[in-house]
């Protein structure tokens, strides 16, 4: 830790060298993305029915009914990928599940009808039915994976125009290497990926982007101000600022994710621990991904004072 004079008044600012460990952050970083990269080659993903196809039954309920254990029920009769959400009220239940190509429409429902009836004894209605495709699915997947490179496109030309390539480069791939990351974890641990979690990966784009917009601004202003210290200081110097903001903010949103991991339903589920995943990833990305990377590039007093 060295000690710096920062100001008119000559306040002693103390900076945390976390350059000093770039390198071995860059090394760590390459790994875990390959790792990521060779599980999902081996592992794929579990898509949910949002891309593989499926049908959605809407029902209302006479009482309550415990959705553990009709899931179980459900999934031993022989209904592959099943989600329960409970909607308006606990009498009002959406169940999401793979359909087999040779699987009868009327027979499934009675299926559900069945185990409903076997658990509590009462009487459904089926307020609504809709089947999705494997086409429908196909598109829905080339959308969101359309919305993120047009997320990543549009970021790097914001950050260009709004700081400089050097800087906009290593932003696009700090986020990059959240996203592989993210995904990687998603595929090890068969986290089923959905709609919602295409949009939690682009929240966590979006998050990653205000810590690398922050420290940015943080790195710009420091060399304006201040002629007398290397690149190396200075973005030493930039990243012990932002530090309080960085861990509050992400602590703040971790503590909100948990909290949303468990209370949130079976239906959230996938949505928060991809939040949970990509908001860790990405905190420390902002440190030891964008800045490094751009003193690797070169950024410099003259480069962005120019």
């Amino acid at each position: 830790m060295n000690v710096l004079l920062t100001s008119k008044t000559e306040q002693k600012t103390k900076i945390y060298d976390f350059m000093r460990w770039n390198y071995f952050a860059f090394f760590v970083s390459v790994i875990l993305c390959i790792i990521s990269i060779l599980v999902i080659y081996n592992k794929n993903f579990n898509l949910g029915i949002d891309f593989t196809g499926g049908k959605i039954v809407e029902i209302q309920l006479e009482k309550p009914i415990n959705l553990t254990i009709l899931k179980k029920s459900l999934q031993k009769s022989g209904l592959y990928k099943v989600n329960l959400q409970k909607f308006d009220s606990d009498l009002n239940i959406k169940i999401q599940f793979y359909l087999n190509k040779n699987a009868d429409d009327t027979l499934t429902i009675k299926n559900i009808l069945n185990n409903i009836y076997l658990q509590k004894k009462q009487k459904v209605i089926i307020t609504r039915t809709e089947s999705i495709g494997p086409g429908a699915g196909a598109d829905l997947f080339l959308k969101g994976i359309t919305a993120f490179f047009a997320a990543l496109f549009s970021i790097f030309i914001y950050v260009t125009f709004r700081f400089e390539w050097r800087l906009a480069l290593s932003t696009i791939i700090a986020l990059i290497h959240d996203i592989i990351i993210t995904i990687g974890f998603l595929s090890l641990f068969s986290i089923e990926i959905n709609l919602t979690s295409i949009a939690s990966l682009i929240s966590v784009i979006g998050y990653s982007l205000n810590d690398s917009i922050v420290s940015s601004d943080r790195i710009r202003e420091n060399f304006n101000k201040i002629k007398n210290i290397s690149s190396y200081e200075i973005i030493n110097l930039s990243l012990t600022q932002t530090l309080k903001r960085t861990l509050m903010t992400a602590a703040i949103i971790l503590i909100a994710i948990i909290i949303l991991a468990i209370f949130g339903g079976e239906f959230l589920k996938s949505f928060s621990l991809t939040m949970l995943i990509g908001v860790s990833i990405g905190t420390l990305s902002s440190f030891y991904i964008t800045s490094a990377l751009a003193l690797v590039f070169g950024i410099n007093n003259k480069i962005l004072t120019k």
